[in-house]
């Protein structure tokens, strides 16, 4: 893909080359509402923010602007669209005044919800994707999650104490986790879940979805050089503002201070799988977020699998998907979908698709 290229860093590697990132760090010259200095051109200038307080994560925001005040228009607007879409994907909390996924979970069974078009869009979305992944990603897998949510939540407050979930619950949650019963109406702009039992989660597409939406909206307002962190999801709005890609820098997850490589990017997306960024221990052993539909336990089949895609949402999907599959599996998945991956596997063998190292 000629709008994204990877360059490897062999140093600190022990002879191998890995891409295993715990951690997407992009390569930034530090800034916060000032402009750039060493290096960079006065007109328009680079800005950067960073917020702590959406989709539970870290969030920061790269633009050119011709100066302060732009600037800080530009970050508001993209906080602005980022807040609206935290609350509208919301499987936890109520906010006042809208109707979000909480709501839809919460009338399972009762009655359709009239939902705001962003978050219908995300979920006829989820069905699109369930059937691209072949089913690997299931927005209406929220049942089960919820249980490793709630395991992983009480493992964290009292390690001592820390349990799996029951195995009789989670195969009686998999059985209300039928896509089918996600009834989505475009003309009515309703939501609404046959089965009582079934509950929407859209961890797996949630943040890069609103990450695209962002980008686009960002892109509408005539902001034409933009970077996009959302908590590890990455999305490059055009180059930089000298033409150049955008530099992702891949950290080694066994030290936080190495770089294994850099990835440019310029009008696509990045996205990394792995179980290491989000887990808990019982007995010894770690437990992940990441739950395979055919086991309903964590997925072993790879160490971590990084996706590029010219949408973000699709990027944050096949990530997922591509984590959820054993190596082969998950290499013909995403031939038959044009993605671009690549594989960090147990023995520690580095698996590219479409992506090569850069020469």
């Amino acid at each position: 893909m000629d709008n994204i290229r990877w360059t490897m860093n062999l140093k600190g590697c022990k002879g191998r080359v890995l891409l295993a990132p715990r951690i997407l760090a992009v390569v930034l010259c530090t800034a916060f509402l000032l402009p750039v200095a060493g290096g960079c051109t006065e007109a328009p200038q680079r800005y950067e923010m960073t917020y702590l307080s959406l989709f539970d994560t870290v969030v920061t925001i790269v633009l050119y602007a011709e100066g302060e005040t732009e600037a800080q228009e530009m970050f508001r607007a993209v906080y602005d669209d980022l807040a609206r879409y935290d609350a509208l994907f919301d499987i936890y909390e109520e906010h006042e005044g809208t109707a979000n996924l909480k709501t839809v979970n919460d009338n399972a069974g009762k009655a359709p919800v009239a939902v705001e078009p962003e978050l219908l869009s995300l979920l006829l979305f989820g069905k699109e994707v369930y059937a691209l992944t072949e089913g690997r990603v299931n927005i209406a897998f929220g049942s089960v999650l919820t249980l490793w949510h709630d395991a992983r939540t009480a493992g964290i407050a009292d390690p001592d104490s820390a349990a799996l979930p029951e195995r009789a619950a989670l195969e009686q949650a998999a059985a209300h986790t039928d896509i089918e019963a996600v009834v989505l109406d475009e003309d009515a702009g309703t939501a609404y879940l046959a089965d009582p039992g079934l509950r929407l989660d859209v961890g797996a597409i949630g943040k890069g979805f609103a990450a695209q939406l962002a980008c686009d909206n960002a892109r509408e307002r005539g902001v034409t050089s933009m970077l996009l962190n959302l908590g590890g999801n990455v999305c490059a709005l055009g180059t930089r503002a000298d033409g150049k890609p955008w530099r992702i820098e891949v950290q080694d997850p066994d030290d936080a201070s190495a770089a294994l490589g850099t990835v440019e990017l310029a009008d696509a997306s990045l996205v990394t799988s792995g179980g290491y960024q989000r887990y808990y221990t019982v007995d010894g052993a770690a437990y992940h977020h990441i739950i395979d539909p055919d086991t309903l336990m964590p997925a072993d089949y790879v160490k971590a699998v990084t996706v590029t895609h010219a949408d973000s949402g699709l990027a944050d999907a096949f990530s997922t998907a591509l984590f959820n599959l054993p190596y082969e599996q998950g290499r013909a998945l995403a031939q038959r979908n044009g993605v671009s991956a690549v594989w960090e596997l147990y023995d520690g063998k580095i698996e590219w698709l479409s992506l090569v190292p850069a020469e």
